[in-house]
């Protein structure tokens, strides 16, 4: 039995990281869309919030009460802009890697805000799978095929090899040396 090819796996990964840039784009635009329903005070954030405090504790559940619930309209919009942002450069496989590592930060920041520092089932839902995506993502090149990334690199490629450096030798009259080259003492 054939394995197969690279550029196979390359374009199955692409499209992977092409669908995770729809599912963040799905949920990141309505948010804009649809402020009032987010935004706190009485949007689905503030229920998010409020239900993340009963749920964890620890680091996190600090991090939530202190500076979250603090400043809920800022993270609303670091929520909604990330996940627009993760998704935009998912989808076009433009700077892909950040855009897998904001993915994940989000991901990962919904998974504890479900208790998932403390049991495992939070891990098995949507964002666990968001995160596994992520992650490969994160540590392959998946923006080279279909993306922005792989364009770059063939125009890149093609522009450099188009143009190649021609070197002439050029010959300077010189005396030659009589004695040492060193300065005396």
């Amino acid at each position: 039995m054939k394995l197969p090819s690279s550029s196979t796996y390359a374009f199955w990964l692409a499209l992977a990281r092409i669908g995770t840039g729809v599912f963040w784009l799905s949920h990141g635009i309505p948010k804009f869309a649809q402020s009032v329903a987010y935004l706190p005070p009485k949007g689905t954030f503030s229920a998010f919030l409020t239900s993340a405090l009963a749920q964890t504790h620890g680091v996190y559940h600090t991090f939530l009460a202190h500076t979250v619930a603090a400043n809920p309209l800022l993270f609303a919009n670091i929520v909604r802009g990330g996940e627009v942002f993760a998704g935009f450069l998912l989808l076009f496989g433009a700077n892909t890697r950040l855009g897998a590592a904001i993915g994940f930060a989000l991901a990962l920041s919904v998974i504890f805000a479900k208790g998932g520092a403390s049991h495992i089932s939070a891990w098995s839902g949507t964002e666990g799978l968001l995160a596994i995506l992520c992650v490969l993502n994160l540590v392959l090149p998946t923006g080279r095929i279909l993306g922005a990334e792989g364009f770059a690199e063939r125009r890149a490629r093609k522009y450099f090899q188009e143009r190649p450096v021609h070197v002439s030798p050029e010959f300077v009259d010189e005396q030659p040396m009589t004695g040492p080259s060193a300065p005396k003492d």
